[in-house]
């Protein structure tokens, strides 16, 4: 059998192995693949793995011996699954690697904006601290945790453990999920702060608007860690600069990589991450063991975490 791992890099930049996948058979592994080589890359290979190298018709109509796709990802959309369904490819995800590692980067980008650790760090090491008539000072109020409202929006696997560090810190957790009883407009109007969890499907792309925004407490603060096309990023702009949302911190954004320093990426009160929430070496070797024990149920002709039964 041979393997090929289209785009490698991200998840495994040389800290982690793809030796176990010798056991298979053979292992091609690339850090990237241009879109021009894709076709060439997997013609010959019947196990494929992906992150966001785009697996179209024309591909999987090429690939001749492919049988397996394995997305290196829980989001599954780079992958024409109902093509691959038809040609008898079987496309399996690798679902719930992360959910510490992203729960801790929502707590990561909100402790920043309450606590404003890398401001007041950065105003010390300028020698403002040494030149300060009083023993403390500081530049943004420090907002306390406790006793504020969190909303969040899709309570899966993410969700629920962004809910677990929130009770920590003895906040109200505000789940929304379409089998809750608490409605959309409720979270958006009782929430402090609301971070997001949910798919990317039509029903939520810029679910955060100027509309839903209009709703949400005068100071709110919003988080974003699942997909950058859930806000629309203008609106965002202008709520943040008017002062109803008192900062955002986003780990995603709508064009990624960015082609320009967007007003979105240099709006002040905006902090943004370079999509790294998933990116831990725990998650990360979560991937890989998740995609070898795919291909191992495979083998076995019992495919699990299957996305185009």
């Amino acid at each position: 059998m041979k393997i090929v791992v289209l785009d490698g890099y991200t998840c495994n930049p040389g800290d982690l192995s793809w030796d176990m996948f010798k056991e298979f058979g053979t292992i091609e592994v690339h850090d990237r693949t241009p879109e021009s080589e894709v076709i060439s890359r997997v013609k010959d290979a019947e196990v494929a793995f992906t992150n966001k190298t785009k697996l179209t018709k024309e591909v999987l109509l090429a690939a001749k011996k492919l049988k397996l796709i394995v997305v290196l990802a829980a989001g599954y959309d780079v992958v024409d699954i109902v093509t691959a369904k038809e040609l008898g490819i079987t496309v399996c995800n690798t679902p719930a690697y992360g959910s510490k590692g992203v729960g801790q980067m929502v707590f990561a980008h909100i402790l920043e904006i309450t606590n404003n650790v890398g401001l007041h760090s950065d105003s010390v090491k300028k020698g403002e601290w040494s030149s300060n008539v009083d023993w403390c000072y500081w530049h943004k109020r420090i907002i306390d945790l406790s006793g504020k409202k969190i909303g969040i929006i899709g309570y899966g696997n993410i969700g629920k453990e962004v809910a677990k560090i929130a009770e920590g810190f003895s906040m109200e957790v505000l789940p929304y999920d379409t089998n809750l009883n608490i409605s959309l407009d409720e979270v958006f109007k009782q929430s402090d702060i609301i971070t997001l969890h949910c798919p990317l499907i039509p029903e939520t792309k810029e679910i955060i608007n100027k509309q839903n925004i209009a709703k949400m407490k005068k100071g709110v603060i919003i988080i974003n860690a699942s997909r950058g096309p859930l806000v629309n990023e203008k609106d965002l702009v202008d709520a943040v600069k008017s002062g109803h949302v008192y900062a955002a911190g986003v780990d995603v954004i709508t064009v990624e990589p960015p082609t320009e320093v967007t007003e979105y990426i240099a709006c002040d009160g905006i902090n943004i991450t370079p999509h790294i929430a998933w990116a831990s070496t725990n998650s990360r070797s979560n991937i890989i063991n998740i995609a070898y024990n795919n291909v191992k149920a495979f083998t076995k002709g019992d495919s699990q975490n299957v996305v185009n039964k």
